[in-house]
Formats: C-alpha cells, sequence, structure tokens
C-alpha cells in the first residue's frame, strides 16, 4: 500500500483502538526476565500448571422440611436446645440444623416437639454457604496466600452441600493448616489514654448469629458469651468503668492484632451488667448500607475463622511443581500449533499472503488482549482456560473468514459502496453467531464449582473482544488491501 495509505489506515478510529490495547495489554502482562534469567509476566496460574493443592469440604448439616402445630419461635428453640446446635430458619417450611444428623434420627427429634419431617437435603442453604465463602476467602487472605479460589455447589434447590478450596502455591498439608487454622480473637477494655485491658479470648464466644435490623434501623450481630466468660466480662467491665462511663471506657474486638470493632457498652446493657452477668450480647454498626456491610463483616471476624458448620474432607489432590511445569510446556505448544494449523488452512484456501497475514495476526491479536485482560483482572489460568484461549483462536478465524468470503463474494473486489454493504451483511452476522456463543455459554460460567467456568469465561471474553474491536478492525484493513 502507499505510504499516505498506510497514515490513513492508523488514523482510523477502529484500527487505533485496536492497537492501543495491544500495547496496553503487553504492558499489563509486562513480559520480563526476574532474578534467576527465566522469562516471567503477570499472568496467574491456577492449580493445572502449578504446584497447589485442593480440597473439596462436606458441610455437615442439613435443610430439613417441616411441619408443626406449635408456635414457630418456640419450637425452634427447643429444637435447637434438643439437638445441642444452631437452628437457622431458612424459610417458612425449611430450617438449617447446623449439625450432622440422619434423617431417622430428625424424625423422632422433630416428633418430640411436635413437629414432622416433610424433606430432608445434605448441606446448608444458600446464605449459610455464602458466609462460608467469605470466612474462608478473608482467611485465606490474611494469611497471605495467593492464586487461592473458593467455590460453593449450590443446586436448585438453594442448599449447598459442598465447598471446593484452590490454593496454588501450597502442599496439601499446607492447604489442611490454612483452611483448619483460627484466627487468635480478643475482646479489651479501653483504660486511659491508648491503654487497654484484656477480657476475653474469642473460645468463650459459644455462638455468633447473622446480621439483623432492629425497629430504629441500626444494624447489629448477636453474639452468646459462656457462663464463666460473661462473669468474666462483667467483672472487668465493672473494674475498669465501662459500666459508670461507657463513652470513656469503649469496649474493642481485635482479631490477629488488628481492631475490627470498637464501641461504648449501651445504656441498658451497662446497667444490666451492674446487677447480673450478660450472656447475650449485639454488636451494633450503625444504618443503610455501611451499617449492613460492617455487620456483614463483623459476623466473620466474631467467628474468627470458625465456620458456623462443621465440615470433613471430602476429596482432595495436589499438583507438583514438574508436573505443573509439564502442564504448561504442553499447553505453550498445543497453542503454537494451533495458529500455525490456523494459518496453514487460511493460505491454502486463499492463496494470497497479503489476506492471509492481517487474518493471522488480528486473530493472534484477540488472544494477546485476552492475556492482557485476564492479567488485569488477576484471573486464573489453568486448562479450561487455555482450552478457552484455543477456542478463540478457532472461531475468531471462522469469523474473518465470513467478512473475506463475504467481501470476496464471486472472487470480484466490490467497489467502495457495495464493499460497506456486504461489510455490513457479514458483521451481522458474526454478532448473531456472537449473541449465540454468549447464551451457550451463560450457564457454564454462572455454575458453581464447575471446572469449565474459566473455559466459559474466557470463550465469551473472546466474543466480546472480537465484536467490539477485532473484527471491525479487520473489516478496515482488508478494505484497504482489496482496494489496491
Amino acid at each position: 500500500m502507499k505510504q499516505e495509505r498506510i497514515k490513513d489506515l492508523f488514523k482510523d478510529w477502529r484500527v487505533l483502538t485496536l492497537i492501543i490495547l495491544l500495547v496496553l495489554s503487553v504492558v499489563a502482562i509486562y513480559p520480563h526476565f526476574d532474578n534467576k534469567g527465566n522469562l516471567t509476566t503477570n499472568l496467574q496460574y491456577g492449580l493445572d500448571l502449578q504446584q497447589g493443592a485442593w480440597l473439596q469440604l462436606e458441610f455437615q448439616a442439613e435443610v430439613v422440611g417441616y411441619s408443626t402445630t406449635e408456635p414457630v419461635n418456640s419450637f425452634v428453640t427447643n429444637l435447637s436446645k434438643t439437638l445441642d446446635t444452631d437452628v437457622i430458619v431458612v424459610d417458612t417450611n425449611h430450617l438449617e440444623i447446623r449439625k450432622y444428623y440422619t434423617q431417622e434420627q430428625l424424625e423422632s427429634y422433630f416428633e418430640a416437639e411436635g413437629g414432622k419431617v416433610i424433606s430432608y437435603q445434605p448441606g446448608v442453604s444458600k446464605d449459610t454457604a455464602t458466609l462460608v465463602k467469605r470466612i474462608l476467602e478473608q482467611k485465606i487472605n490474611t494469611m497471605g496466600t495467593k492464586d487461592a479460589k473458593v467455590n460453593t455447589l449450590t443446586g436448585v434447590n438453594n442448599v449447598a452441600r459442598y465447598v471446593r478450596v484452590e490454593m496454588a502455591g501450597v502442599d496439601m498439608n499446607e492447604a489442611q493448616q490454612i483452611v483448619g487454622k483460627q484466627g487468635k480473637f480478643e475482646i479489651r477494655i479501653l483504660t486511659t489514654g491508648n491503654e487497654s485491658e484484656h477480657v476475653l479470648y474469642g473460645d468463650t464466644i459459644t455462638s455468633v448469629q447473622v446480621p439483623t435490623k432492629d425497629t430504629s434501623g441500626n444494624w447489629g450481630v448477636g453474639f452468646t458469651l459462656s457462663d464463666a466468660g460473661a462473669a468474666t466480662f462483667r467483672d472487668a467491665a465493672i473494674k475498669y468503668g465501662a459500666t459508670v462511663d461507657p463513652d470513656h471506657h469503649q469496649l474493642a474486638m481485635i482479631l490477629d492484632n488488628k481492631t475490627v470493632y470498637s464501641a461504648p457498652l449501651s445504656s441498658n446493657l451497662a446497667s444490666s451488667l451492674q446487677s447480673e452477668p450478660t450472656r447475650n450480647m449485639v454488636a451494633s454498626t450503625g444504618t443503610g448500607t455501611a451499617g449492613q456491610t460492617q455487620a456483614t463483616n463483623l459476623e466473620i471476624h466474631l467467628r474468627a475463622g470458625a465456620l458456623p458448620v462443621d465440615v470433613k474432607i471430602a476429596g482432595s489432590g495436589s499438583t507438583s511443581a514438574s508436573l505443573g511445569s509439564h502442564y504448561m510446556t504442553m499447553c505453550l505448544i498445543a497453542f503454537i500449533l494451533a495458529l500455525i494449523a490456523v494459518a496453514f488452512v487460511i493460505f491454502y484456501r486463499y492463496r494470497e499472503p497479503r489476506i492471509v497475514l492481517p487474518m493471522v495476526l488480528i486473530n493472534a491479536s484477540e488472544i494477546v488482549i485476552l492475556l492482557g485482560f485476564i492479567s488485569v483482572i488477576k484471573f486464573q489460568m489453568d486448562l479450561p482456560t487455555i482450552a478457552g484461549l484455543i477456542a478463540v483462536l478457532g472461531t475468531g478465524i471462522d469469523q474473518l473468514v465470513v467478512i473475506t468470503d463475504e467481501i470476496l463474494h464471486e472472487g470480484i473486489v466490490p467497489s467502495p459502496n457495495i464493499y460497506l454493504k456486504r461489510l455490513a451483511r457479514a458483521l451481522t452476522i458474526i454478532v448473531i453467531a456472537a449473541a449465540t456463543v454468549l447464551i451457550a455459554m451463560l450457564p457454564l460460567a454462572l455454575m458453581d464449582l464447575s471446572t469449565l467456568k474459566g473455559f466459559a469465561i474466557i470463550t465469551m471474553m473472546g466474543v466480546l473482544v472480537g465484536v467490539i474491536v477485532t473484527r471491525p478492525a479487520y473489516g478496515k484493513i482488508i478494505m484497504e488491501i482489496l482496494s489496491e
């Protein structure tokens, strides 16, 4: 092409957008040599491509459909005492029993309290599964473990039975220690200045409730102390003046040497502590969305990393460093071979390097943009993700063939007006095909604990990048080439 036409081509907004995204993607990927002289990038790899371990945990709880002739509140309270565990109301017809019981055992307990078991599902409610996921994520982040994923498997009945934890860069023993370790939780009372005195440790908290909102709109988290803990708390509150001057003797909750909550005793609690210990307390966090968010986080802190239900390891596995390196090498070879195969087929079809080269480069640029986006969002690359990239390579070249064949209908280079009409028709076909792919991949992308989730997400991202960026740019480039 002439020099002027090349300049005009690079000034076109479609081509310019592609170039800018390519540059930004390379910066995000940041290929460089480390201290050992090995080429590395900002890309994060999952368990398939580096050393790591995974644990699949099974909840020791069940969601039970029930009926009762007794008042619901009294029935749930009595059942909780009988079963010696927390019983949570899921909805009007279902209860969550946070301890493992067989259906036969529960039927006898329910009958004794004036109820009847209608249905039985091992696992926990969706809300409890979400709480477990947040606790595990926070625990893993606190431990400084990188490249970790926590996913729960929730069925169509909104009951989750398993949670899967994946941690790259750690061995199996370390993974089990991280998941099972509980943080150090402490309650202290402010005395004078910035000094404070120890009151309780987290082992005196016997239960933690879900965040609730009172009649005045204040959010809070209820928790229960043991008898010994309640007595110790009362003695310390009186000794350090928290009951007579709450504002100057606030309570501070500390998790792993970090203050997570600080507030004075309420007037009602300060007054009641003067006469007797109190086991049940509520930590208020304020109103609105901010109060709700703080209450949600405080619930996790109060648990100090302890899960609301017991779990047992239902499955586990690990990948050695040598095996991960082997997988990575094989994936790289597979990707290069796929790109060569695509180039060969396209050259065999068109026999014109001026057409084949832009198609292959556009296709490769799409992969670079995807890798840049993956690097920015810290998405882990595993074998399904690599498969998604290779699938994008294939579907992307298909769409470029559609554009090229539509423009070169009957082998004749069209006039500019006809060219634009044919390009618009080709892009319409591509958009419809892309929408079909997005709809087909959406269920996989949204499914919990799906090993194909990475494949679906990368495929959808590739379709969007193609439709929005690379296809329009290719249309402009091929027009300049064919107009010569």
